[in-house]
Parts: structure tokens; sequence; C-alpha cells
């Protein structure tokens, strides 16, 4: 006679019955299992996006018409991280922007910025 092989969960280790494919005894721990897997990455994503958040909140404090001048330390002072932005957008006369969402800066000289807000694209 032949043996039946037990399968275990492989978050809680409890026999599960069923299927002999089935890794989870039930939807909790199968979903505990792949959050315990996922755990750096989403703690990496996490840090990025309050990173990015951060810089719109300063780009949106700075710029309140939509169109303004500060200066580098300006933004380093309210925490601006220049690391960290979602797009650069270079013009056809080669002037490069860069964005974090909707908020960009264009670096001018001597450390200044012109703040501007994108345009919204049309269809959305």
């Amino acid at each position: 006679m032949m043996e039946k092989s037990v399968n275990t969960c492989m978050q809680c280790g409890v026999e599960i019955k069923g299927r002999p494919d089935k890794k989870f005894c039930d939807d909790a721990c199968r979903n505990a299992w792949h959050n315990q897997q996922n755990k750096e990455e989403a703690a990496q994503t996490r840090g990025v996006n309050a990173i990015l958040r951060k810089n719109r909140r300063v780009l949106i404090a700075l710029n309140t018409t939509g169109k303004s001048k500060v200066t580098k330390e300006m933004m380093l002072k309210q925490g601006f991280n220049f690391d960290y932005l979602t797009r650069v957008y270079t013009t056809k006369k080669g002037s490069t922007y860069y964005f974090c969402y909707e908020q960009g800066y264009l670096p001018l000289d001597n450390d200044w910025f012109m703040l501007v807000v994108a345009n919204k694209p049309e269809n959305s």
C-alpha cells in the first residue's frame, strides 16, 4: 500500500487538507507568506515614495504662483533631495527640466532655479 505524503502550510506548518499541490492552509497564511517575501522591496519603495512626496511638497510650497525663481539653498533648507525625481524633459531648444510628478524645476545660473508646473495632458 502506498503511503500518502502530508502537505504542510508554508506559513504556519499546519497540515493541509485538500488538493495535493496546495501550499497554504488558507488565504491569511498565503497573504502573510507573500507579504513577508516582499517586505524588503516594499520598504525600499515606501522610502523612495516618501522622498518623492517630500520633494513635491517642497516645490509646491516654493512655487505659489505657478512659475517662480528660487535658490538652491532655499530648496535644500526645505529638505529637497536633488537625487530623486520622476522624469526629465528636454525642450527643442535644449533646456532640461527635472520633474517630481507635475512639479518641475529648470537649473539656471549661479544656483538659481525656475520652478514650473507641467501642463495637464489632454484626454486624461
